[in-house]
């Protein structure tokens, strides 16, 4: 088994001077999106929008289920599948961003899923607004090698045009909604659908083209709308639909309590994870409850809930009434890196910094951002951290071992402590002060999503789960861009989760 991030600096990718064969997947041209380019901010302005003047996405969602009802869709939203009591399925999230990143992590992604027998895209397929144009370089060439299907919940992003081109590819070619009536001058509504982003009128002319890529019987998934569950060998698996907001509607609330009935043991997949950056987000349902709620109820039998929105790997394992459910964080699949040493010392739910799992490592995280943002700011000298200097600083504000003892003791010094403040790096929750906590929120929420880079090492992943009757093996897989990386993908952290 190759090094893994948490054995040595060379298996988290730094210093190799082999970069992997991901380019030959990639088309001639490649659009590079940057999400400080006001086109592209304008262009994803519906989040925006919708928490202005009223998210009108549950209401767009239940058209959609009730169209895709009338075309013959299974009432109960239930993919039943003749997978046997032992198989493996992949679970990747936030993936379409079309550029290096994201054809990284193809390599890895194809070795490790040899003999699996389905995929589930966790969260955001497409960038930047969920465009029909945009999946014959995004889904279907990177993934055209895949031999099985792959199912998909949409992300924000892929509600920025309506959720029409998911619903194409993944929902049986289903046709456009009719248009709604005019709302009332002057109104909320009137106001937002001036300001609403929707789809080109030509907007997947060569759709029909594009899926030749991925054109095999075998690699046909067909879903009964945007949420959805799959039976599979003893296992039942639930995507949610979190649309713009990170919440579900009334209606797929009701359907979520129905379908999580029963002893079958279940696994959530969501858009928006319930756990991550050490806080609790319960995910809402309109008119009462939570996501959170349903998934610890004992008689639901859940045993892990995976997310995605969130471009990196956490895992906390919490105790929910004597029993352990893991909650997952799993959106590295290629989109830009979301920092992981902005995370705060865990400590929530009984989930201590010795039960949590990250990646990438928060000093890796940390070294990444200093080479990144002294490159942007032509201030290299003072802002590139070692990877050695940057695990010392953070073991130092978080009161932790350095989780990669570096081979020879760094110092931390005034500058290190400096640059790790100014990139927003975590600290230990009885010392975070009044201003910390803003600079951490303001730099997540700004300076990262920026951050996309076109050299190694990238820091994606991917995970595999084996099922067993008694079990389910979960693996966290890295892809950095580095050949060494992607000949022998590293295992960055892995859990058996009991089924009985």
């Amino acid at each position: 088994m190759s090094d893994s991030s948490r054995d040595t600096a060379e298996g988290a990718g730094w210093g190799s001077a082999r970069l992997g064969e991901y380019k030959r997947l990639m088309p001639p041209k490649v659009e590079k999106i940057s999400w400080l380019n006001p086109k592209t901010l304008w262009a994803a302005r519906n989040g925006v929008v919708a928490s202005w003047l009223g998210d009108p996405t549950g209401r767009t969602r239940n058209r959609w289920v009730a169209q895709r009802a009338a075309a013959g869709a299974p009432a109960d939203k239930v993919i039943r599948r003749a997978d046997p009591e032992r198989f493996s399925f992949m679970v990747i999230g936030d993936t379409g961003e079309g550029d290096d990143p994201q054809y990284a992590v193809v390599p890895g992604f194809l070795r490790i899923s040899q003999d699996t027998r389905f995929t589930v895209v966790a969260s955001d397929v497409i960038y930047p607004v969920g465009s029909a144009d945009d999946y014959d370089t995004k889904f279907f060439r990177p993934y055209q090698d895949y031999p099985a299907p792959i199912y998909a919940i949409p992300g924000n992003h892929d509600w920025y045009e309506g959720l029409g081109a998911f619903m194409r590819v993944f929902c049986d070619d289903a046709p456009p909604l009719d248009p709604e009536p005019r709302a009332r001058p002057l109104s909320r509504a009137w106001l937002r659908s001036l300001l609403w982003h929707g789809p080109r009128p030509q907007d997947g002319q060569h759709l029909d083209q594009a899926r030749q890529l991925r054109a095999a019987p075998a690699q046909r998934a067909v879903q009964p709308g945007p949420y959805w569950a799959v039976d599979a060998g003893p296992l039942r698996i639930i995507g949610i639909d979190t649309g713009l907001l990170g919440t579900i509607d009334a209606e797929q609330g009701a359907w979520l309590r129905e379908v999580a009935q029963g002893p079958r043991p279940k696994i959530l997949i969501t858009g928006s994870p319930l756990y991550v950056d050490g806080e609790h987000h319960p995910c809402a349902i309109e008119g009462g409850g939570t996501v959170d709620e349903i998934v610890r109820a004992p008689e639901h039998h859940f045993v892990a809930a995976i997310g995605g929105d969130i471009h990196n790997y956490q895992r906390y394992p919490v105790d929910v009434d004597g029993r352990t459910v893991q909650y997952v964080v799993s959106g590295g699949g290629g989109a830009f890196m979301h920092a992981t040493h902005t995370i705060p010392r865990v400590s929530i739910a009984d989930v201590t910094e010795q039960d949590f799992r990250c990646y990438p490592l928060r000093g890796d995280s940390l070294a990444f951002y200093s080479r990144l943002y002294g490159r942007r700011l032509h201030l290299r000298r003072f802002f590139t951290l070692t990877e050695a200097e940057a695990t010392a600083v953070i073991a130092e504000r978080l009161g932790i071992p350095p989780t990669r003892l570096p081979g020879e003791p760094a110092r931390v010094t005034f500058r290190t402590r400096l640059v790790a403040s100014l990139l927003g790096a975590g600290g230990r929750p009885d010392r975070t002060s009044r201003f910390r906590l803003p600079v951490r929120k303001i730099y997540t929420q700004l300076f990262s999503p920026s951050s996309a880079t076109y050299s190694p090492p990238f820091f994606k992943c991917f995970l595999r789960l084996d099922v067993t009757p008694e079990a389910v093996h979960l693996r966290c897989f890295a892809a950095t861009g580095n050949l060494a990386q992607e000949v022998e993908p590293p295992v960055e952290d892995e859990v058996i989760i009991p089924l009985r």
